[in-house]
């Protein structure tokens, strides 16, 4: 199945997706971020709800070159963040597999059979 549209629509589309999340206008109020003006290829028009906190359906750039009859739109778009997304799949595929090391470590060891006390090791002083 080959693409039915041109490589030029595609770049279209995707200039006006990055478009669309850098010129949005962030409602502090409502906690909603609004389509600033209307995006004929994205299907999204001036003051439509793209960004928020709750009960809203999230554009997909996927769905939008699906509905435009894109060939392998897989190829074009990263996976979703639901899924895992690239930093996940580097995670667990790429490195080492060994877990961050703790960033608290103990400095002063006063005495090899006595360590002392960590000052704030997360919740302060013990008194005893």
């Amino acid at each position: 199945m080959e693409s039915l549209v041109d490589e030029g629509v595609i770049a279209e589309i995707k200039s006006q997706w990055k478009r669309m999340w850098q010129e949005r206008f962030d409602d502090h109020v409502r906690a909603e971020g609004v389509a600033f003006q209307d995006y004929d290829h994205l299907f999204v028009e001036r003051g439509t709800v793209v960004l928020a906190t709750r009960d809203f359906k999230l554009v997909s750039l996927k769905d939008i070159l699906d509905l435009h009859k894109v060939a392998n739109a897989e190829r074009l778009v990263g996976p979703s963040p639901h899924v895992g997304g690239w930093g996940k799949f580097v995670r667990t595929h790429i490195s080492n597999g060994k877990p961050a090391s703790r960033r608290r470590v103990r400095e002063f060891v006063v005495d090899e059979k006595k360590p002392q006390q960590l000052k704030k090791g997360g919740r302060g002083w013990l008194h005893v």
